[in-house]
């Protein structure tokens, strides 16, 4: 793909020094909005933005100077989600009918988050009025499969120097949905799919790194992993995934999508938790292989 037009999509921003076994994605940072979107929605500019996870990209970007290659998104998670499968789909929301190869049935999809979203994560709806299938087949053409090529191509990348990878999905909460089941809020909630996407000792690293600077972990609720856990996550293998959502409250003015006064403290937080992790995929995978060569 040209490297303009990438650009456009996606923005990969890889190391500057050794590479590390660690990969970060940021896949709902993006906040390009195609303005025939915009003028397509009920909703304000400003609203549209509630599904964003805005920031993280930012509070991640130490990542490449620490060895750790960075993919983030362009393009809003209001107008295409990456982190679903390809075609997970409303037909309600389409005037003509979708192919059999739809997944209408997700319980993603049955709560207006599919890969086209129905509503803004607040609950909003979206669209004044129905779209084509075409549009959206455009969307996964020119979006999704370009985001999920390099994804992959990390992946492999990393996997050929070190025979693994842990790959980090970096998302952000609204406060408001931030509670656990046992009471209080989470600061940060890690999720592997119910330990299913990530060995224990790293999604442990993780949680005992926040725990001892003081933030309130919880684990897998309210948010287990999307897609990209679940895809990419395959510990048996040595493909290990794990999402870590941070409370929006924490780095941001949720109402004003500005960054607060504590942002760069929890981008330095993020930095040490990148430097932690690489080192702990280290020690699971081992050393990197020769080049041209794979590790064992």
């Amino acid at each position: 793909m040209d490297g303009e037009i990438a650009r456009s999509i996606y923005t990969l921003q890889r190391p500057s020094g050794a590479r590390r076994p660690l990969i970060l994605a940021s896949p709902h940072s993006g906040s390009d909005y195609p303005a025939d979107f915009v003028a397509g929605s009920r909703l304000d500019p400003l609203t549209l933005r509630r599904s964003e996870d805005s920031f993280v990209d930012e509070l991640f970007s130490a990542a490449p100077g620490l060895g750790a290659p960075l993919l983030s998104a362009r393009f809003p998670r209001a107008y295409l989600d990456v982190n679903r499968e390809a075609y997970e789909l409303d037909p309600a929301m389409f005037s003509d009918p979708l192919p059999d190869f739809v997944n209408a049935a997700s319980p993603r999809v049955r709560i207006g988050l599919g890969t086209i979203a129905r509503i803004v994560a607040s609950g909003e709806e979206i669209y004044a009025g129905k779209l084509r299938f075409a549009e959206a087949q455009r969307r996964i053409d020119e979006l999704y499969h370009p985001y999920h090529l390099a994804l992959s191509r990390l992946t492999a990348e990393t996997e050929a120097l070190y025979g693994g990878y842990l790959l980090l999905d970096c998302h952000s909460m609204p406060s408001a949905v931030g509670s656990v089941c046992g009471g209080g809020a989470a600061d940060i909630v890690l999720g592997d799919c119910y330990g299913t996407t990530c060995a224990s000792p790293i999604r442990e690293a993780a949680r005992r790194f926040f725990a001892e600077r003081g933030f309130r972990v919880a684990i897998n609720t309210p948010y287990a992993g999307g897609f990209t856990t679940e895809h990419y996550g395959q510990p048996q293998r040595h493909r290990h995934a794990l999402q870590v959502e941070i409370n929006r409250a924490l780095y941001m003015d949720e109402r004003r999508f500005v960054r607060s006064p504590r942002f760069d403290d929890i981008a330095a937080a993020l930095a040490a938790l990148v430097e932690r992790l690489a080192e702990v995929a280290e020690a699971c995978l081992g050393e990197p292989a020769p080049a041209g060569g794979r590790a064992d």
